[in-house]
Formats: structure tokens, sequence, C-alpha cells
């Protein structure tokens, strides 16, 4: 969260996953005003999460700059330019409950 915020990411939301998903603990959602901005807040971040974690974080779309993922394990952050954030809305469909999928047994 720092490190969206010292690279001035607009729009940050941190949504708990904790018990709703297996995926990652949280998901951060945040917007960077152009692709330039974009790609260069994730590249900040991928940095950071390596000097903080000696781990490198898995990254996906930073070459073009509108919507980059950054896998951080337990951490998932998506940095999009507004219009895309807009047009996915993906913390509307993380902030609602998931409902829990109980598995039984298969159908004769």
């Amino acid at each position: 969260m720092k490190s969206l915020d010292d690279d001035k990411a607009e729009e940050v939301v941190s949504i708990p996953l904790a018990g709703k998903s297996s995926v990652a603990d949280y998901i951060v959602v945040a917007s960077g005003r152009s692709s330039r901005q974009v790609s260069a807040i994730a590249e900040h971040l991928v940095q950071r999460v390596a000097q903080a974690t000696g781990h490198k974080a898995r990254v996906e779309g930073k070459g073009v700059g509108d919507w980059v993922l950054i896998d951080a394990g337990d951490i998932v952050v998506h940095i999009f330019r507004p219009e895309v954030r807009g047009f996915y809305k993906l913390e509307k469909m993380w902030g609602t409950d998931i409902p829990d999928i109980e598995i039984g047994e298969p159908a004769a």
C-alpha cells in the first residue's frame, strides 16, 4: 500500500478475501492516470516486493499498461487505467459475498 501511495496511485482499494477464496488473502485494486504511470507503478511495486520478501512477483500486462496484474502470493494487485477499471468493475465483483460451494457426491 505504501508503494502505491508513493507512486501516486489513485483510488486504492484493498479487498480482504480470507475465507472467501483460495486465490489470495487480499486483492488490491488501484488506478494510474496513464498507461505509462500504470506500468511505472507496477515496475516499482515488483521491485519493492522483491526487496521486502526476496521473491519475484509474477506480472501480466505491464507492456501494454492498461491493466497490470501482480501476483505476490497472498496478495494480488490490479493496476488499471481509469477507463479500463470502470469497464471491468473488479472491486464490485469481489465486494459482494462469495457463496460457499459445497462439494457433494456426484450425481448418478
